[in-house]
């Protein structure tokens, strides 16, 4: 929400363009009050001409992609609607050229620089749809992106010693101050940082905490239903909890290590 650091952001992803000033970049995000609403992290225009959609993540999947074509349609669809255009006129309208980003917080490993629809779903077949992303793991030299990525793996570090507490922000903006790490932020906006990172904290804690009795209520009715099919048998059983519980597939999976397909199958099941 700062224009001064919006316009680091910028020149990071485009260094070439020496010429753009704070006065030309326009805060673009989708904000949802719904819960189950559409929202992004971040999304900004560059002078009506570029239009910039970023996401931050500590967990891989590839399923960023879908959600970035859907914060795609719906800022196009809001940047027409304010600008009066008519989809339907023979007139061909203005559209922003669109750059998708993807901030990866978690060890890079063997990740790819980029991401394509087609290629991640479709094999690399040639369909009406694509959809291109840069991934970016904060590998540069001091720029803004590699400070909040650094300062997402100070904060990670410092929970595995302290928990999800106080004790674990307080080292986390201490050290990082101290390596330079978003310094000048940080020091003026120490007590925001923290009254919003102990927010995240206390949802972090109530969410795993619901998920955690999901799984117990799984691994009962596993147990009960017999040991014949031993583990898979307590996934699939968990996974019919989560899902009559209305959680996420792709968090699903996750927790059971079942595919979607085996899912799309016992949510049939279930009903």
């Amino acid at each position: 929400g700062d224009k001064k650091y919006l316009l680091q952001l910028y020149r990071t992803l485009h260094p070439e363009d020496a010429r753009a000033t704070e006065t030309d970049l326009t805060d673009i995000t989708i904000e949802n009050v719904m819960v189950d609403g559409l929202y992004n992290d971040l999304g900004f225009m560059v002078s009506n001409r570029l239009m910039i959609l970023l996401e931050a993540q500590s967990t891989w999947t590839e399923n960023i992609l879908i959600r970035a074509l859907l914060y795609m349609a719906k800022t196009w669809q809001r940047h027409l609607s304010d600008l009066g255009e008519n989809l339907y006129a023979s007139r061909r309208v203005k559209l922003p050229e669109p750059e998708l980003y993807v901030i990866y917080t978690g060890d890079r490993r063997n990740r790819p620089s980029e991401l394509s629809l087609s290629k991640v779903f479709f094999d690399s077949k040639e369909c009406a749809v694509e959809v291109w992303a840069r991934v970016i793991y904060g590998e540069g030299e001091g720029d803004i992106i590699t400070q909040y990525v650094t300062f997402c793996k100070v904060l990670k570090e410092q929970v595995k010693l302290y928990g999800m507490t106080r004790k674990a922000l307080h080292e986390t903006i201490r050290l990082c101050k101290d390596r330079g790490v978003l310094r000048e932020y940080l020091e003026k906006r120490e007590v925001e940082v923290m009254d919003i990172m102990t927010m995240l904290f206390d949802q972090e804690t109530v969410t795993n905490t619901y998920i955690n009795d999901v799984l117990r209520q799984g691994r009962a009715e596993g147990r009960a239903e017999g040991r014949a099919e031993g583990e898979l048998l307590e996934r699939r059983a968990t996974a019919c909890a989560m899902l009559r519980e209305g959680m996420p597939p792709d968090l699903i999976s996750h927790f059971t290590r079942l595919s979607l397909e085996e899912l799309q199958s016992l949510a049939a099941q279930e009903k």
